[in-house]
């Protein structure tokens, strides 16, 4: 077990505080899709982010439970348990069951992952399927006097939650400063505090959702799904909570009060949270007309975008920055990310056709610690590929006949790049184009075949024709002992 991997903990937020990760076995749970309508871009990010984590604990030896939730009930419009139930509201627009809009989009979510190359979780629970749970919690949260019922909702008491917890821990906010952000109760408010959130809601006789409690018909609060569910498969405290960082101050903070209030312990060692979408600089959001759903950013239908671009090099640019960094989209960081997405998977390719010498001339034992040393640093993925961009200097050199490897270290260096490139990064090589410019692979070979014999003819004007034809194409072609080799210019 390789005892050196440290990562970022939300809850202590100094750079600083990185802690090492021991247990052989680690319990890792990232808030799923909230299913009522197509997956967002800024999702994908979060969930090919943990999908990285994920590969390296496993690669590591780590035995993981993974569990990623799906959000099918509960989730009201605001974050002050008001509006309507966007599943029953969507079900009702298209005229629908609220089953059907979740299995809709569930399986969408799905096919979307597959096309990032992300693995399944160990457990994929969702809200409706764990309704008992959730009333048993609350039920466990009003015997310990952390919640009060009103009217047929169940509300949790965060001011006398704070009196014996922190209710800001995670966001390094006081109760006082929270309270200075909301607006007063009216007199017709069933809570008793500002900050109070619903634990499980009254339902209207004309909602489609409802389950029956203790508390009369209604259904749970968006809140306790997860502390339900995490609890249930990963017990009273686990190891890695993830999810995006807008859950950090409402979402994540109530988990951690519910999960305390009823569990009487914090249910969480390591908090990890990924950063926003940019788009030119500018916050990736619906209202800012900016934000494009992944099909989009595939085909290239979208106003902002010049061409599509394929899951495995938009998940290769997601990789570029670290998953605690902005990362900003543009077509001209796109467009780098798919030339450096090609090199790569073309040094890939090369690899398993360089030949072996004696002694060798690179360091692939020095290359080797660099990428791991990277990734222990908090699943530092930028640093990995500068390092793994090494690796390409390398097989290109040693292709040219510059630097020399021996057998022993080319195994080395075909299982680094197997394991970073493809087992970590979650990299496939299904998208290398085999040529553009309307010239196809075979019509290239047999060209260049020509131009071979022409040579041998000592024709060498058509030969030198042949070659600065095709270079004028962007074709760059290397002579070698046993005939030629060519790529695409950038």
């Amino acid at each position: 077990m390789n005892t050196n991997l440290k990562i970022f903990n939300t809850l202590k937020r100094k750079k600083e505080d990185f802690e090492p990760i021991n247990p052989p076995f680690v319990g890792m749970y990232v808030c799923g899709p909230t299913v009522y309508s197509d997956v967002h871009l800024g999702n994908c990010r979060t969930f090919i982010s943990f999908d990285l984590i994920y590969r390296y604990l496993l690669h590591l030896g780590y035995k993981v439970r993974y569990v990623r939730n799906i959000t099918d009930a509960g989730h009201l419009e605001g974050d002050r348990d008001e509006g309507d139930d966007k599943f029953a509201k969507k079900a009702k627009l298209e005229q629908l069951e609220p089953m059907e809009i979740v299995q809709k989009y569930t399986l969408g979510f799905h096919h979307v992952m597959r096309k990032f190359n992300t693995l399944s979780p160990s457990i994929e629970p969702s809200a409706t399927g764990h309704i008992s749970e959730q009333i048993e919690m609350i039920k466990e949260i009003i015997a310990n006097g952390y919640a009060y019922e009103k009217n047929g909702t169940v509300y949790f008491d965060v001011e006398k939650y704070n009196k014996d917890y922190s209710y800001g821990q995670l966001t390094n906010r006081k109760l006082e400063e929270l309270l200075e952000g909301t607006r007063e109760l009216s007199g017709q408010d069933e809570k008793k505090g500002r900050l109070d959130f619903a634990l499980w809601i009254n339902a209207k006789p004309e909602t489609l959702m409802k389950w029956p409690s203790p508390w009369g018909w209604g259904f749970p609060g968006w809140h306790i799904e997860c502390s339900a569910m995490s609890t249930k498969y990963l017990g009273e405290m686990f190891d890695i909570h993830g999810g995006g960082m807008d859950l950090q101050a409402t979402h994540h903070t109530n988990e951690i009060a519910q999960s305390q209030a009823c569990n009487q312990t914090a249910p969480v060692k390591y908090w990890m949270h990924t950063n926003m979408l940019t788009v030119n600089g500018v916050r990736m959001s619906k209202s800012a007309g900016n934000g494009f759903l992944p099909e989009e950013l595939f085909t290239g239908n979208h106003p902002l975008l010049e061409k599509g671009y394929s899951p495995m090099v938009v998940r290769f640019f997601m990789a570029q920055s670290h998953y605690r960094s902005t990362l900003d989209f543009s077509n001209e960081a796109l467009q780098t990310a798919e030339k450096w997405y090609y090199k790569l998977m073309k040094a890939g390719q090369i690899l398993n056709k360089l030949k072996t010498q004696d002694k060798s001339s690179v360091n692939i034992e020095e290359l080797k610690n660099n990428c791991y040393e990277a990734m222990n640093d908090d699943f530092n993925s930028p640093v990995l590929i500068s390092h793994l961009f090494e690796a390409v200097r390398i097989i290109n050199s040693i292709n040219d006949g510059k630097e020399s490897i021996s057998q022993n270290d080319l195994d080395v260096l075909k299982s680094l790049y197997k394991t970073f490139v493809y087992d970590v990064l979650g990299l496939t090589n299904e998208d290398i184009p085999s040529a553009s410019n309307d010239l196809t692979t075979e019509l290239i070979n047999l060209i260049l075949n020509l131009r071979m014999e022409a040579k041998k003819n000592k024709d060498f004007a058509t030969s030198d024709k042949i070659r600065n034809e095709l270079t004028a194409k962007g074709v760059i072609i290397k002579d070698t002992k046993d005939g030629f080799e060519w790529e695409l210019a950038d």
